[in-house]
């Protein structure tokens, strides 16, 4: 916004200008604004706040920060309540006598020295102001402000220490605004301590998004939101940067293109910042900042080495101090302005064509002695020293970032333009952990089988033996192999206790990525209690909450609590692995899956779908047996097409759950422990919702028959007495015994599937005989054997026996609140528990229709008004199952509206005014 000149209000009062000084009275004026300005409300009343509670204002920011428009701006449009001068600073000015004339001239133009006040007649003390000014300030009865532009050209202590005696001596009647590119040499700290000063800085001049936006609409232009945010970024705010390039935008036919194709090095924003700041500096400061461009950040050390000079720590100091666009972090650290470095890379080249390769060489050495591996590598790869990139990555730590919490690092992320022929072990142990991170079992272990013929076993080659024994030990992992996995960690943890562990990494993660890498083949081999060891040494390694590694042996640990029927401390764990992960976690890598399947299991157990769908959901794809979304809601499987071997050849001759055929999980999914848990999950949720070729489905998804994996007892034991319940479930009785192993069951899961097997198959001696006398084992599976011995009895009439059963699986579920077995157990378990409400009288954590006892009534055995349609008995069905009616919705894929229609219709064909009630006629009619 633009103004007449002077102040509108008379504050800024026109006076003659020394007579034979006309150069001088240019700079007694406040410069215009442009048309295009961004009037910036935030900063004035910053302004206006500073001059009305403090003495000193400070506007301190870099060439072309907008600093002299702000305030221009800010007079013009937000008066201040006192009178204002103004002085633009030359370099003349730099003299005590010269200054303290410009500044008397200065207020007498704005009227702020009383007229009976004269000039001065002799010289004042070194470092004080003429008495004069001190004297007529002193007599004003409001303050005046005076704003000396260009501050950054006085450098004479004199001067600067008579401007802070005059601030202290003039009875507060002095509000200065100093606008300058560097920290003055006023005693700054002794204004910051005493809370006497404002201070507008470069961040706070930067411009916002929304500031960029309103700039291009003055300047006639538009870029989308994003676009706005990519231009504010590149340029960090900086206000000439904008102009400049709005400027140059503004002749372009398309602006958002102009944006994208734009080169800072060849516009005039480099143009200004070569002239305004570079050439401006001496020659050994361009040198300096030239070499140093190519950094991301700065230490004097470093930019020491790349200039061959000494005194790199003074120039950067010098330089940070004079906003010459190079700003202090933390530490001893620098950085350019991103923009400048682009504009002094492009100079650089133009310059000295082979430098830069030279000196990105140089830093990647310099880098890497000090520790800094991921800076080293990227100069490395700017080098074109892939030889020593490959070298030092995979001769070290950094491997981890292939299999890191948090997702592939900045570093793993290089080597995806490795060159193809690039040659060596270090190389192939590269494209080993690229290959196993993507779970390729089989191309990794060829890499490494290459990376091993090609390492020695010199002590220069440890670090990356150490490397390959890790990866090995990854490898195992997928494919399942106990004897590679528990030779290849003994390899890894006695090579890690021969090479120093890197002091520059927060966490030393090898030592938990070994355990837990161990502790997940010992499980798959059949052997928990081997795991757990190995789990609580992983925890143990990696002791608080803070390290990144540590979620997943707890997720793990969490799982074998669960098999081993501790459903609380399993809760527990698995509730703090996910705790941990979320600080961890990145998105996509599935490492807290387990935790998330152990908590779906439970809610399985627990009888609440909506929470295994809330955790199910959280588990994203790998492959074939992932529990996605979709999939527990109904999207996978739904074919029903199933293995040959599983349900439709009625013999388990080719299936992973046949008693002697491996499940191998090295496929293209992954882990297969999250593999076979998550389709043990979908599988037992699709038989809780009645679908049990769905179930079938997923199961045979799962075995990867093409992978080679080792064999599993582990997956066998989770995957038979599934897939035996969903053939008995689809009435395939006689595929169901076909699928039962030989001999004896080993575990309670396995003889209460051989019990239900045997049961559907009409042999009821059979069934008697494979369900243990006194059954142990988690209190779930204990529960259902419970349940169907008392089911029996219930059927020969021995009510007595079967009360006893349910009462004592009554009190084996109560603990963990297990509802799922009693959801499970058929019509027959309600109607039993309404012949006998007193069994249920003290466990009110069962769901309500087994807990209400039937009322009699002559309606209670009327048939329903008129059938059930197929779709009414489906809704019917789930909301049996305790379902919700957004859940009913999702699962039957209708609208809400139409689930709430159904129901209207069931209860008036039944004569019902609420779903439990419904549901419970229901039941009494057998049409459940």
């Amino acid at each position: 916004m633009t103004g007449r000149p002077g102040h509108p209000a008379g504050a800024l009062r026109r006076a003659a200008a020394p007579r034979g000084d006309p150069a001088l009275a240019g700079r007694l004026g406040v410069p215009p604004v442009p048309a295009t300005f961004v009037r910036r409300a935030r900063l004035a009343d910053r302004l206006t706040r500073g001059v009305r509670d403090h003495p000193l204002v400070l506007v301190d920011g870099p060439a072309g920060a907008g600093k002299t428009l702000l305030v221009c701006d800010w007079l013009r449009t937000s008066p201040p309540p006192h009178p204002a001068a103004w002085l633009t600073v030359e370099a003349e000015d730099n003299s005590p006598a010269v200054f303290w004339h410009d500044v008397g001239q200065a207020l007498r133009r704005a009227g702020a020295l009383p007229r009976a006040v004269g000039t001065a007649r002799r010289a004042a003390p070194a470092g004080r102001p003429p008495r004069h000014l001190a004297t007529g300030l002193g007599l004003r009865r409001d303050p005046v402000v005076v704003v000396l532009d260009e501050f950054e050209r006085i450098t004479d202590p004199e001067v600067a220490a008579g401007l802070d005696h005059l601030l202290r001596h003039c009875g507060g009647m002095l509000r200065l605004v100093l606008v300058s590119r560097n920290e003055p040499l006023l005693p700054l700290h002794r204004y910051r301590a005493a809370d006497e000063i404002t201070e507008i800085r470069a961040a706070d001049l930067a411009f916002s998004d929304e500031e960029t936006s309103a700039l291009l609409t003055r300047h006639g232009l538009a870029l989308s939101g994003p676009d706005v945010r990519v231009l504010t970024g590149r340029t960090e705010g900086w206000a000439a940067g904008l102009r400049l390039w709005a400027l140059a935008a503004a002749r372009s036919p398309d602006c958002g293109r102009y944006l994208k194709e734009f080169e800072a090095g060849h516009s005039t924003i480099a143009d200004f910042l070569l002239a305004e700041v570079l050439d401006t500096q001496p020659a050994e400061t361009r040198d300096l900042l030239l070499r140093t461009s190519i950094l991301d950040r700065i230490h004097p050390a470093l930019a020491d080495a790349l200039t061959g000079s000494r005194d790199a720590e003074r120039i950067l100091d010098g330089l940070a101090r004079t906003n010459a666009f190079v700003t202090p972090l933390n530490g001893p650290w620098y950085r350019q302005h991103p923009l400048f470095a682009e504009i002094l890379r492009v100079h650089l080249r133009a310059r000295h064509p082979g430098l830069p390769p030279e000196l990105h060489l140089a830093a990647a050495r310099w880098l890497q002695r000090a520790g800094l591996l991921d800076e080293a590598l990227r100069h490395a790869v700017a080098a074109d020293r892939w030889d020593l990139a490959a070298a030092w990555f995979a001769g070290g730590p950094a491997v981890d970032q292939f299999f890191s919490s948090t997702g592939p690092g900045r570093s793993a992320a290089l080597f995806d333009a490795m060159p193809a022929g690039l040659e060596g072990p270090y190389a192939e142990l590269i494209r080993a952990a690229r290959a196993l991170a993507a779970a390729d079992c089989a191309a990794g272990t060829a890499h490494l089988d290459r990376a091993d013929a090609g390492l020695g076993a010199t002590e220069d080659d440890a670090p990356a033996r150490l490397t390959a024994a890790v990866l090995r030990l990854v490898a195992a992992r997928l494919a399942g192999s106990a004897p590679g996995a528990v030779e290849a960690a003994r390899t890894a943890d006695r090579l890690r206790r021969t090479v120093p562990a890197d002091p520059g990494r927060e966490h030393q993660v090898l030592p938990v990525r070994l355990f837990t890498d161990l502790a997940a083949v010992r499980l798959w081999s059949g052997d928990p209690a081997a795991a757990r060891s190995a789990l609580l040494a992983a925890v143990a390694e990696a002791p608080g909450a803070e390290h990144p590694e540590r979620y997943e042996p707890l997720g793990l640990l969490a799982l074998v609590e669960l098999l081993g029927g501790a459903v609380g401390p399993a809760e527990r764990r698995a509730r703090q692995a996910l705790a941990e992960a979320g600080t961890w976690e990145a998105e996509g890598t599935g490492r807290a899956a387990i935790a998330h399947l152990v908590l779906a299991w439970i809610a399985l157990e627990r009888g609440d779908p909506a929470v295994v769908r809330s955790h199910a959901r959280r588990v994203p794809a790998a492959g074939a047996g992932a529990v996605t979304g979709g999939a527990v809601d109904g999207g996978a499987g739904e074919s029903g097409v199933v293995h040959s071997g599983v349900v439709d050849g009625g013999a388990a001759g080719g299936g992973a759950v046949d008693g002697g055929a491996p499940v191998a999980g090295a496929g293209p999914g992954g882990d297969p422990l999250r593999i076979v848990l998550g389709a043990v999950v979908r599988a037992r949720f699709a038989l809780r919702n009645g679908d049990p070729r769905r179930a079938l489905a997923v199961l045979a998804a799962a075995e990867h028959p093409g992978a080679a994996g080792e064999p599993s007892p582990w997956a066998r034991g989770l995957i038979t007495p599934v897939a035996v319940e969903a053939l008995v479930a689809a009435g395939a009785a006689g595929a169901a015994v076909d699928l039962l192993p030989a001999g004896e069951a080993r575990s309670p899961e396995l003889a209460l599937a051989t019990a239900r097997a045997r049961l559907a198959a009409g042999d009821r001696g059979a069934a008697t005989r494979a369900l243990p006398r006194t059954p142990a084992g988690p209190p779930a599976t204990v529960t259902r054997i419970l349940l169907l011995k008392a089911g029996a009895g219930a059927a020969d009439g021995d009510d007595r026996t079967a009360a006893h059963l349910v009462a004592r699986a009554l009190a084996t579920a109560r603990p963990d609140r297990l509802r799922g077995p009693f959801l499970e157990a058929g019509p027959w378990l309600a109607a039993f528990l309404r012949r006998r409400p007193d069994l249920t009288a003290d466990h009110g954590w069962l769901p309500e229709p087994l807990r209400r006892p039937a009322v009699p009534g002559p309606a209670e055995d009327a048939p329903p008004v008129e059938p059930l349609s197929r779709r009414e008995r489906e809704v019917l069905e789930r909301v049996a199952q305790l379902m919700s009616t957004q859940e009913v919705a999702a699962d039957l894929q209708l609208s809400v509206n139409t689930v709430k229609t159904h129901l209207k219709s069931i209860n008036r064909k039944l004569c019902t005014s609420r779903r439990t009630e419904a549901v419970r006629r229901a039941r009494r009619l057998h049409l459940l």
